[in-house]
């Protein structure tokens, strides 16, 4: 799809090209520097995906110690482990229509408390049923957050700082990995009966923080704004953006989008009648954008990062390290590994833009694959294991992973917040990332039976052509909206046909 100017309006609603470098948020034109207040808002938010992060990061080490604890069967760790990301599907679901009844701030509180009970319930479970049920409930907690805290920041965010702001959740997720890394290590040596469950219930601590510290954000300007709150919306932009008249310009791009859509200026409104428009009766530019965020969720997921990290304990062992501390040292390194190229990316999203990152991960992921399953491969049909393959299968893991927070990790979640056009913004992000934990969830409950059946070698490879066929969908369905607004980007997705209909209805 090619790349498509952003559009200015005079008082005669005739539209023409606005340069790249100008934004409703820099009416000068020049780029401004990075608003306090924003970068609190946004790390307050992100923060609540640390949760996911941590999960992820800790299960893949407390699985070892409760497969042996309970005397569970590998088909029984596939059902703990993918059980949290199939549940969250329900959580990611509801936030939509949650966040437009009750707001973003209250909806990321929600999904805090939630896990936090989750938390609870799977460190103090007696038995692996209760132990799925603690699942279930972090589960729907997560979903919550993973939509929330994107949209939340994209909705809060200046244009042109966007791009930084928006994935600041990647960077808390692949954080919170790291921290659930370093939990597995530091508690390893502890009994067996005893270290799984502090492992998975400390994540309760940062739940708790994120529920109070949430409550120090401000709502959501669009979101006051499609309830009818103008003067709070008003106070709020002043304080994200550099000057007054920045704010006041901001102010009336909002008021004009949610004006022009129905029923969405009233403070009863709350989000009725999206899913018809999503699904039932898309406009061309909306399908558009539904099968760009829907595409770019499911690849995030296909690419089995998530199961990488997961089963990388399971991954190593097969590749001839043995040795549990062992094992869960080398975890560590995947996830500096992760944490350090997601920030390189966050830092240079809104200077190079999504599509270049995005296609450098994703190429950059097909290539590491391919590599990990070509080691692999050796590794089975060798005897004596030699340290040179494994080696290359480990540069390999924390390869993927790096290129994966190069791309699809962080770009996924700032592409998924800003497509949709304000009043759908929500819901349409729920139903991309609904698919996102669906299909997280079948991999993670899959990877290791697949993976017996054609080997770890043979999914890689698997993995590896999912990505090249990944690299070809973005390549032509996802435009560049690196400064633009999110009252721009619809423009993006617009052919001359749908240009024109909309000059008429302005008209």
């Amino acid at each position: 799809m090619s790349k498509t100017p952003a559009l200015d309006s005079n008082k005669d609603h005739d539209y023409h090209p606005l340069p790249d470098s100008e934004s409703p948020s820099s009416p000068s034109g020049s780029r401004p520097g990075l608003n306090k207040y924003a970068l609190a808002g946004a790390i307050l938010a992100s923060t609540n995906s640390v949760l996911l992060g941590y999960d992820i990061g800790v299960m893949s080490g407390a699985a070892l110690f409760i497969r042996e604890d309970m005397n569970i069967t590998s088909t029984q760790v596939e059902i703990l482990v993918g059980s949290l990301n199939v549940c969250s599907l329900i959580g990611s679901v509801a936030s939509g229509k949650t966040s437009d009844w009750i707001g973003r701030r209250y909806t990321i509180v929600l999904a805090a408390a939630t896990f936090l009970i989750g938390a609870l319930l799977m460190g103090l479970a007696p038995s692996f049923s209760f132990l799925i049920g603690g699942r279930v409930v972090a589960g729907i907690g997560v979903g919550y957050s993973l939509m929330i805290a994107p949209v939340y920041v994209a909705e809060l965010s200046p244009a042109l700082r966007r791009g930084f702001l928006t994935s600041l959740p990647e960077v808390f997720i692949n954080g919170g990995i790291l921290l659930g890394y370093i939990s597995n290590y530091a508690l390893s040596g502890l009994p067996q009966n005893l270290n799984w469950r502090l492992m998975l219930g400390l994540a309760a601590f940062p739940a708790f923080s994120v529920a109070v510290g949430v409550l120090a954000m401000p709502e959501s300007p669009r979101w006051l704004v499609m309830k009818g709150r103008l003067d709070e919306a008003k106070q709020v932009l002043i304080r994200t953006s550099e000057s007054k008249e920045e704010a006041e310009l901001r102010l009336k791009e909002i008021a004009r989008a949610a004006n022009s859509m129905p029923a969405t200026s009233s403070s009863n409104w709350s989000g009725k009648g999206v899913w018809r428009d999503l699904l039932l009766r898309p406009t061309r530019p909306i399908r558009r954008i539904l099968i760009a965020a829907i595409g770019v969720n499911f690849f995030m997921q296909a690419s089995g990062n998530d199961a990488v990290v997961y089963y990388s304990p399971e991954v190593f062992r097969d590749a001839g390290i043995h040795n549990k501390k062992q094992l869960v040292g080398v975890t560590i390194l995947m996830g500096i590994a992760k944490t350090s190229f997601v920030l390189v990316s966050a830092l240079f999203l809104d200077s190079y833009g999504r599509r270049p990152l995005l296609l450098l991960g994703s190429i950059g992921m097909a290539f590491s694959l391919a590599a990990l399953g070509l080691g692999s491969k050796f590794l089975e049909y060798s005897i004596d294991k030699p340290t040179w393959a494994i080696g290359l299968c480990v540069v390999a893991v924390c390869s993927a992973a790096s290129f994966f927070s190069i791309g699809l990790g962080p770009i996924t979640w700032v592409y998924s917040s800003e497509i949709f056009p304000m009043r759908l913004r929500a819901q349409g992000s729920s139903l991309a990332i609904g698919v996102n934990r669906l299909v997280s969830g079948l991999v993670a409950m899959t990877f290791l039976s697949v993976s017996r059946e054609i080997t770890f070698g043979g999914m890689f490879f698997v993995l590896a052509g999912i990505m090249v066929v990944g690299t070809i969908f973005f390549y032509f369905y996802l435009p560049e909206t690196k400064g633009k607004s999110l009252e721009e980007i619809e423009a993006l997705f617009e052919d001359d046909y749908d240009k024109d209909n909309r000059k008429m209805l302005l008209s």
